[in-house]
């Protein structure tokens, strides 16, 4: 599933890209990370919470 996100990922960026360099849209990263940049913060926070714990740090019994 990694490997699809990543493909999927780089697929997205690239069409974004792809369509600023055309100008079909206008796309301003500095002003979008400024307002949005504590999303990333949430995400990772998330990402944390839902990945699998690893087995060795629990007491054996």
């Amino acid at each position: 599933m990694k490997g699809n996100f990543a493909a999927v990922a780089l697929l997205v960026i690239g069409a974004v890209a792809l369509a600023v360099n055309l100008d079909l849209f206008e796309l301003d990263l500095v002003q979008l990370m400024r307002k949005w940049w504590p999303l990333a913060l949430i995400a990772v926070g998330v990402a944390l919470f839902f990945t699998p714990g690893d087995d060795s740090r629990k007491k054996p019994d």
